[in-house]
């Protein structure tokens, strides 16, 4: 490859960062002016006096949905991929008959629209007395991510050597033990993975959020951020810091662990 090409590769890259980070950029900006100096004239410019008045407005009104979100966000997270953990177990190394129509059956729910079981789901919470609750969201990200979660545990789980489980078994071991003794320990970079994928997915679902809890107290950070804008003044400050706020979680999550995310993905920790 020739110097001038690489110019020009670089050129384009950097041309398409600015188009993604520019947005990012109104929005901090924004997020640190006072609402007097917020106007479409001055989007761009750098607020002539830093102020906090955003993050304070915003962080008061989203404090109670933010904790909602980690009371939906962390068990569902959780239960999904332990039960996805035991799937690909299940369907990679144990290969029972019809193991595969299975598989396809679980995959199948990746397909499901959310609109298509949206009135079924909430005729079915109404009448089990959980409709407008966290435990019902729980419930409903717990059933969704059961075929992804499923689908990368299995390709996680095809990677480590049938030998090994094999061994385990001549050793004695009975299938709890050689899923909680051989393969869980093994399991991090598959666990980390899926933390990401479904912490993120769920933290920011919306449509169940606002149709499944009617209640406000109940509502997770996502239908709390649209109800900032006001009805008749839009306080943009408060609106851009609490943008920023809701997405801080998920930012945090891909820093802590995202240098095992790619590690993770492609491959699992033993190889044959």
């Amino acid at each position: 490859m020739t110097k001038t090409k690489v110019i020009i590769y670089y050129i384009i890259l950097i041309i398409i960062s600015l188009f993604f980070i520019t947005p990012f950029y109104v929005t901090l900006i924004t997020s640190f002016k006072p609402l007097s100096e917020i106007s479409i004239a001055n989007m761009w410019n750098f607020p002539k006096h830093f102020s906090l008045e955003g993050f304070l407005g915003a962080y008061k009104k989203l404090a109670p949905n933010m904790k909602n979100s980690f009371y939906l966000t962390i068990p569902a997270t959780i239960i999904s991929a332990i039960l996805g953990s035991i799937n690909g177990f299940a369907l990679s190394k144990l290969r029972f008959k019809y193991s595969n129509l299975v598989f396809a059956l679980i995959l199948f729910g990746m397909f499901i629209p959310y609109q298509s079981v949206l009135f079924p789901l909430i005729q079915f919470f109404q009448k089990i007395g959980l409709y407008g609750t966290i435990p019902a969201l729980i419930i409903i990200h717990v059933i969704y991510g059961i075929p992804i979660t499923t689908l990368m545990f299995k390709n996680y789980y095809e990677e480590i050597p049938d030998e090994l489980i094999e061994a385990a078994s001549i050793d004695g071991a009975n299938l709890y033990n050689i899923y909680t003794k051989v393969l869980l320990p093994i399991s991090i970079p598959g666990f980390v993975v899926v933390a990401i994928w479904q912490f993120t997915n769920i933290w920011n679902e919306f449509l169940f959020a606002v149709t499944v809890t009617n209640n406000p107290a109940k509502q997770p950070i996502t239908v709390a951020l649209v109800n900032l804008a006001g009805s008749q003044v839009v306080e943009w400050n408060i609106q851009m810091a609490g943008a920023l706020i809701a997405a801080l979680p998920t930012l945090i999550v891909y820093v802590a662990l995202g240098k095992y995310f790619i590690r993770g993905l492609l491959a699992g920790s033993v190889k044959g």
